[in-house]
């Protein structure tokens, strides 16, 4: 179920997450368009991080971001783009049943370079 808002903090990620820490992928990303095409592939229901992703976009071509892109997301939390893409762990639920999985080759991975509140609907832009 998708949260009210999240804390960005700098140089760690998502305040209280699993992922968070002192490493380049601190928050991952995957966009609506790629989670939909996963629904009419698989033809199963699929709902907010069932791929492990912290915030999905919409009407950005993630996979397009080149690695070092910065992203700002509301009025002030700055994200770098640092990996495109990773392998599926091997307990992947959705790549056990359908044999394919859209966050290796769409989800991307960034750092927490400005942190700050964000919400459901912020706009992000490139910087």
């Amino acid at each position: 179920m998708p949260v009210d808002k999240a804390c960005l903090v700098r140089e760690h990620g998502i305040e209280h997450d699993a992922h968070a820490g002192a490493w380049h992928r601190q928050v991952s990303l995957l966009g609506e368009e790629s989670i939909e095409y996963m629904r009419r592939t698989a033809k199963m229901e699929l709902k907010f991080g069932d791929f492990a992703e912290n915030l999905t976009t919409e009407g950005i071509e993630l996979k397009r971001l080149p690695i070092g892109t910065r992203l700002r997301i509301g009025d002030c939390a700055v994200i770098e783009i640092t990996q495109i893409g990773k392998e599926c762990h091997a307990d992947c639920a959705i790549k056990q049943k359908i044999h394919d999985c859209i966050m290796p080759r769409e989800g991307i991975f960034a750092r927490v370079l400005i942190g700050g509140m964000i919400y459901p609907g912020d706009v992000i832009r490139s910087l």
